[in-house]
């Protein structure tokens, strides 16, 4: 017997596993890298140039606002990277069973947001 398919979807009671999370995240942190790219070349350009644009650069990070996007970036950098390992595993089939993924995608945003509150905390 079929099953009747409903034809709206609540979105809001569709709960999406770990590793699905895990997933959209990491291609949500990629194009953040990726826009972030010329904000980022020219804050560091902006360091090299003379000793007066670095002190501009060192006004512009200073603000509060400035450290949160820096360390969003921060943790878009880490989120991406620990899950781009977590991705190469799977590639070569090594974590593919139900929960090894589950363990492997909590684990991938536990580090990542510890790193990240570290680094923050140490850089801010």
């Amino acid at each position: 017997m079929q099953k009747q398919r409903p034809k709206h979807l609540d979105l809001g009671k569709i709960r999406l596993p770990v590793p699905g999370i895990v997933s959209i995240l990491h291609r949500v942190s990629g194009v953040a890298l990726f826009f972030s790219l010329p904000l980022l070349m020219y804050l560091f350009a902006g360091t090299l140039s003379s000793a007066q644009d670095f002190d501009t650069f060192r006004a512009v990070i200073a603000y509060p606002l400035m450290k949160l996007v820096l360390i969003g970036f921060l943790w878009a950098y880490l989120h991406h990277f620990c899950a781009g390992i977590r991705f190469l595993f799977l590639d070569v089939h090594k974590g593919l069973e139900l929960e090894t993924a589950r363990a492997t995608a909590k684990l991938v945003l536990i580090v990542s947001l510890v790193l990240t509150a570290i680094l923050g905390f140490l850089l801010w």
